[in-house]
């Protein structure tokens, strides 16, 4: 067993020596009222760090330190603030351990390609991500005993810089790791832990990290060291890149690295939970150590089966990773006799009948596992259709593809003066037992003077974002003021606002709204009902259809006609994400049917009380009940899903949100704000979420693995 040493050296007063402790967690991520400790030592300096309190600390002048250190009001905050934090990192006990008996001795450990957790740790392309990251922040508040697995992307996904005539160009930004919350896991020697990938040759090392996610460690790989050779040092130097076999040796790195990691550091765990099939190879290291043991394969095949959980998010067999069978044997030629196989049977544990042409893994991880979920509802049985010939051809695994919603967690998502307002007429104890609905009733008694007053600040604040934003890239890229138009220069806050922020994916259809280009012109250049729509989002850099798409709609708003009322902000991340979602008036989302497996940032838009206009695909057929906002069943067809889109607006959305009292509020729309809220709040959040894993999976799958 290594002993772990993981601190970060801060130059800190010995006064606030607790300030770096609490600055390597993410705990404060989720504790607007706690993060105000680092707030209050600058706001310029916060600001400026991307609210970044290891940046902030590391940059700050000693002697706004040393004043702090020497403010006995502030001294009075932080051990308050610190207090809190260490109570809360040393309890053991929380709903998890309170109701499920006899959990067993050993963790779950979830690995997943990406975590959404904060813009300091960019290790996330998209929804995937934020869905592990909203996962381990709720197992803490829950005190699940989780750990997780991924890598620690040095260039991240990428950041995004949109040429003058709208293409979009990939840049790369490499993170400064000692300016961020993660830091090196020591062994007793004070060096940092390095574990060889077994099997594979030539060897590939990695280096390993450790993000503090509350009460949860996340372990991140990195290849990129002096032992490793330059093709393996680029291993995990990005998400997804699109050499397939590197994406391969990065998924090996992943599952079988990341098994071996947790074994040198003497982690065991009983249970494993999957997110998605990129990390699927960690199920061969486990059926693996169960045969070096003694086992026979079928019997250990059989345990792991019981103890294994597999969340599968794509609902298209385009957007699986399949690895062709000579590939495999390039790099598990070695590893197939160690479980007991030949090729051939090996080769079957990841064949789709449906295409028989490589190595499928997600087909792989469905046979493998006895518990296996779509997203919603709806992709859970989009989830049974497209798997449906694996069952018929073979009586390995459990065949019933379940699902369980997505949710977001509540405490990451909401805007911190919406949560004052929930305060004053939820009570101030209500994040506690969010996930009951009965919570939030009271919703409806917030008048709506207050909660319109907080959405038009909050809208405010979004739209002077942008441009800021806007003039940074004037001052800093000199670029030309007029090109910026198509960027948010010229938006109003008092004009009625749509919100369209995803993956430039071609399903996704960002330019549906512009199949009518006169029926909108007239739409959004109302005089007496304006409407504007911010666009924000990444096509993946080898996606060239979806980067066509990006180019239409950059180009659209760069077009007079319209007014300045389409915005294509670039580089869409998570702290774009907080401001769009929480001050945007109206979320879009018009997908292919029914390609949306889930689609969480609907959900989070609707906890700050702005409704969603969607297309009955992924959450929204579960969340929709004809108060709170609009939906349309959705053809496939552009021009007769633009003119729902349109219809919709037209007599229903635009008139409703205009229609003031002599105040200028608009009841009518609050209403609809309020039923948004209190339908999203208990049963779209994490909490629900991650308690039905825990009582429908993690405490199955620990009684099995103590058997």
């Amino acid at each position: 067993m290594v002993d772990i040493n993981t601190q970060k050296s801060l130059a800190v007063p010995q006064q606030l020596s607790g300030l770096g402790d609490l600055a390597a967690n993410l705990w404060w991520s989720w504790h607007p009222a706690d993060r105000m400790l680092f707030k209050e030592l600058g706001r310029r300096a916060w600001k400026e760090s991307g609210h970044n309190p290891i940046k902030m600390l590391r940059d700050l002048p000693k002697e706004i330190l040393d004043s702090a250190a020497n403010d006995q009001q502030y001294l009075s905050h932080y051990q308050v603030v610190l207090s809190r934090f260490k109570e809360a990192m040393k309890a053991k006990e929380g709903w998890f351990t309170e109701k499920i008996k006899d959990p067993g001795t050993f963790p779950i450990a979830y690995f997943s390609a990406e975590y959404g957790l904060h813009r300091s740790l960019p290790f996330y392309a998209g929804g995937l991500g934020f869905l592990a990251g909203d996962h381990l922040k709720e197992c803490s508040d829950l005190a699940v005993p989780l750990v997780a697995m991924g890598f620690m992307y040095p260039e991240g996904y990428m950041r995004q810089k949109i040429h003058p005539d709208g293409w979009q160009e990939n840049v790369d930004e490499v993170l400064d790791r000692d300016a961020a919350p993660i830091t090196r896991v020591l062994n007793k020697d004070g060096e940092q832990v390095i574990v060889k990938v077994p099997f594979i040759d030539p060897p590939i090392q990695v280096a390993v990290w450790k993000v503090e996610v509350g009460r949860i460690p996340l372990y991140l790989l990195d290849t990129d060291i002096d032992a490793n050779d330059p093709w393996n040092r680029g291993i995990s130097a990005r998400l997804y890149v699109g050499d397939i076999e590197q994406r391969l040796r990065q998924e090996v790195v992943l599952g079988i690295g990341g098994s071996e990691v947790l074994n040198k550091l003497g982690i065991r765990h009983s249970v494993l939970h999957l997110n998605e099939g990129h990390p699927a190879f960690a199920i061969l290291e486990r059926i693996r150590e169960r045969v070096q043991g003694g086992m026979g394969y079928e019997e250990a095949a059989s345990q792991v089966r019981a103890t294994t959980i597999f969340t599968t998010h794509t609902p298209v067999p385009a957007g699986l990773d399949v690895f062709p069978f000579h590939m495999m044997d390039k790099y598990f030629s070695q590893y197939y006799p160690l479980l007991g196989l030949d090729r051939e049977a090996f080769h079957q544990l990841g064949l789709d009948p449906n295409n028989p042409n490589g190595f499928n893994m997600s087909a792989f991880a469905l046979r493998m596992s006895d518990y296996h979920n779509g997203v919603s509802k709806k992709h859970g049985e989009v989830a049974r259709q497209m798997w449906q010939s694996l069952w018929t051809r073979s009586v390995q695994g459990n065949s019933q593809t379940d699902y369980i919603t997505n949710g977001i967690h509540v405490p990451t998502w909401i805007e911190p003066k919406m949560e004052l307002l929930f305060n004053k007429y939820l009570g101030p104890e209500w994040l506690k037992d969010h996930d009951n609905p009965v919570i939030w009733e009271p919703i409806d008694n917030i008048p709506d003077q207050e909660l319109w007053q907080v959405h038009q600040h909050l809208k405010i604040k979004l739209i002077d974002y942008i441009r800021e934003r806007a003039r940074k890239r004037w001052f800093e890229d000199k670029v030309d003021p007029i090109a910026l138009v198509a960027e948010g220069t010229l938006l109003d806050p008092w004009t009625f606002t749509i919100g369209f922020a995803r993956r430039f994916a071609t399903y996704k259809r960002a330019d549906l709204i512009f199949h009518d280009l006169e029926r909108l012109k007239r739409i959004l250049n109302n005089r007496n009902t304006p409407v504007q729509i911010i666009f924000a989002g990444k096509a993946h850099p080898s996606d060239d259809a979806g980067k066509l798409i990006l180019q239409k709609v950059f180009n659209f708003a760069h077009d007079p006609s319209f007014g300045g009322r389409v915005a294509f902000v670039e580089d869409y991340g998570e702290q774009l994400a907080q401001y769009m979602v929480h001050g945007v008036d109206l979320w879009l989302n018009n997908p292919l049917p029914p390609m949306e497996a889930c689609g969480t940032s609907g959900m989070k838009a609707a906890l700050n009380g702005v409704p969603q206009l969607s297309i009955l695909d992924g959450w929204w057929i579960e969340g929709f009940n004809g108060k709170n906002g609009w939906a349309f069943s959705g053809k496939g067809d552009y021009k007769e899903d633009s003119e729902s889109v349109y219809n919709i607006l037209e007599k229903d959305v635009v008139p409703l949100h205009y229609e003031l009292d002599d105040n200028g509020i608009p009841h009518g729309w609050v209403k609809v704000m309020k039923e948004s809220i209190k339908r999203v709040g208990p049963n779209f959040c994490s909490r629900r979420m991650v308690k039905e894993y825990s009582t429908r999976f993690y405490e199955t799958g620990l009684k099995s693995a103590l058997r």
